[in-house]
């Protein structure tokens, strides 16, 4: 499994890397953003994992990119930054999670493995309620002539969504389901991707919304009319 870490902390890089390296991982390094995707261009990565704050080229714009040239690699981001808009920035670039710094390795691990787990998946059906479809080929959420492209934990929540459609489903299942890890995982991580895909089925005009029992969690809702 090889992985590209983008961390301009070198020391900070270097302890990464060592620990990737005694789980078995082969690990590529770069420095700042336009580095990292020199490294892209040229090698098949299973994995990026991407700070956010570097130079030349920050990571936020690094993802831009990438899914700009149709590359969809997995990409995990590292950010310093606690403010929820700005890790709603970083997965509306297209980034498939987030881990905000200062982190403890083994929440690292549990993405990392998270991640690559839902990567060596293939998958080839579509899955459609109504005029709503999830597009298992392109990771698209579509209504009618509109898309959206999902990053692969949108995805994964989306299709969560449409298969138990009109079911509450609780903060903590979605925690499972989605990450596979429970109280390691920051709880406003869910919100956060909410956040994201209630967006994304707006800007497609959807005729479905996520609602939310506060202290709950959320289902998906069919809206019964809309404007023109």
């Amino acid at each position: 499994m090889k992985l590209l870490l983008a961390e301009d902390d070198k020391e900070l890089s270097n302890s990464i890397v060592r620990v990737l390296k005694f789980n078995e991982y082969d690990v590529d390094q770069a420095f700042d953003g336009q580095e990292a995707l020199d490294y892209l261009e040229y090698v098949n990565y299973d994995l990026l994992i991407l700070d956010v704050m570097m130079p030349k080229l920050d990571g936020i714009s690094v993802v831009k990119r990438l899914r700009e040239k149709g590359n969809n690699i997995p990409v995990l981001m590292l950010t310093a930054l606690g403010d929820i808009n700005d890790k709603v920035n970083g997965l509306d670039s297209g980034a498939d999670d987030y881990l905000t710094k200062p982190f403890v390795i083994k929440e690292l691990m549990a993405r990392i493995r998270a991640l690559v787990r839902r990567s060596d998946k293939v998958i080839l059906e579509t899955s459609k309620i109504g005029e709503l479809e999830l597009d298992k080929n392109n990771f698209e959420i579509k209504y009618k002539d509109k898309s959206e492209r999902l990053t692969a934990k949108e995805f994964k929540l989306m299709e969560l969504l449409i298969k138990n459609q009109n079911m509450l489903i609780s903060t903590e299942k979605i925690m499972e389901e989605i990450w596979d890890i429970d109280s390691d995982a920051e709880i406003n991580v869910v919100w956060v991707f909410i956040s994201a895909l209630r967006k994304k089925l707006q800007s497609i005009n959807a005729n479905y919304e996520i609602k939310a029992v506060r202290g709950v969690g959320y289902r998906l809702e069919e809206i019964k009319w809309q404007k023109n």
